[in-house]
């Protein structure tokens, strides 16, 4: 094996698992859990035979989720919602408000992170708003009453 070929299936692995961690995390915090996840296993099955066999139910989950978040305008108003309020946070996060009156805690402990906090809350928003027009594109079928159906 050459040192091209292992630093590239080195770089392929550290990618896929970062992704994996990411998207794990992001099942449970803000962010597209699932199709990181997937993006994750994608990669890495192209390394492990293990990975390649696990690919198809997460595939299957991530984009069933994507289709359900798009099915009727109720779900695609809410994620709306949900990213215009992710990146509110962001930006509220970011420009550091003092802390209120009725902080229990010392002030310094109020909203640490600045906008490295905020920065990744925004750019959250923004893959989950690039997320929702994916998938109104892809998998959003019109209803009979809807202009432009069959």
């Amino acid at each position: 094996m050459s040192v091209k070929s292992t630093g590239k299936s080195v770089l392929l692995q550290g990618a896929g698992w970062v992704l994996v961690i990411l998207g794990l995390a992001a099942l449970v915090l803000p962010g597209p859990g699932l199709l990181a996840l997937f993006a994750g296993m994608a990669i890495l099955a192209t390394q492990y035979e293990w990975a390649d066999r696990r690919l198809a139910p997460v595939k299957k989950a991530a984009l069933g989720t994507a289709a359900d978040s798009v099915k009727s305008w109720p779900r695609i108003l809410l994620s709306m919602i949900g990213v215009l309020v992710l990146i509110g946070i962001g930006l509220f996060w970011g420009i550091g408000v003092e802390a209120p009156s009725w902080w229990p805690v010392d002030d310094k402990w109020w909203l640490r992170g600045g906008w490295g906090t905020g920065g990744t809350l925004i750019a959250s928003g923004l893959i989950a708003f690039a997320l929702i027009v994916y998938s109104y594109r892809n998998f959003r079928e019109p209803s009979p009453q809807e202009p432009g159906s069959r």
